[in-house]
């Protein structure tokens, strides 16, 4: 299938494969899903009963004080005592197989191409790191919120792009599938789209 190119008269062609893919909703919200759960963290802690320093000795006898029974200091229940049901370190991450990810990076790239809102140019470059500059070019497609995809990246384009809110520049290597639908459109080079096409297919 061809692919106009935005401000020219050429066409690029592209793979039925992966611009072509049939949009696969439920493989899309398990890789988002897998993907925001592998970036948390993970890391809240808090020390239960037995992980508190001290307390190991009964503070006082079971019977004949008139106070309650208590067996340890650090009770939940005492002042500096651990905590209920308390949290430990944990790992998010879900697996996902490489196939199921490719699998969902083709289905978001076709129904944005079905949709209109992937816009193909030959290449976008800045000669320096001019905000100004990107930010004219950029006026052009009619959208203050777009994903640049290049082949290799620019350090001139991403120090551009980079005090623009709702702008993102980054290489074929770093594409994710939340990337691609937090934005509204999304700016593709010829080269990129051909490293795309030689990844996902």
């Amino acid at each position: 299938m061809d692919i106009q190119v935005h401000n020219s008269t050429n066409k690029l062609n592209v793979s039925d494969v992966v611009f072509g893919a049939e949009y696969n909703e439920p493989l899309i919200h398990q890789v988002v899903s897998a993907y925001m759960a592998a970036g948390r963290s993970g890391t809240k802690a808090q020390l239960a009963k037995g992980e508190v320093r001290g307390g190991g000795k009964k503070p006082w006898k079971q019977k004949g004080t008139g106070r309650a029974r208590a067996g340890s200091i650090r009770s939940p229940l005492w002042r500096g005592g651990g905590t209920t049901f308390a949290a430990s370190p944990r790992d998010y991450s879900q697996k996902v197989n490489r196939k199921m990810y490719r699998g969902a990076i083709r289905s978001i790239v076709a129904e944005l191409a079905r949709q209109n809102h992937l816009v193909i140019v030959e290449s976008i470059t800045t000669a320096a790191a001019k905000t100004k500059d990107l930010v004219a070019r950029l006026k052009q497609l009619g959208s203050d919120d777009i994903l640049i995809v290049t082949g290799e990246l620019d350090q001139n384009l991403f120090l551009s792009a980079r005090n623009i809110p709702h702008v993102a520049v980054c290489d074929v290597e770093a594409l994710n599938p939340v990337s691609l639908l937090r934005h509204e459109k999304v700016l593709m080079t010829a080269d990129a789209v051909k490293k795309l096409e030689a990844w996902l297919q």
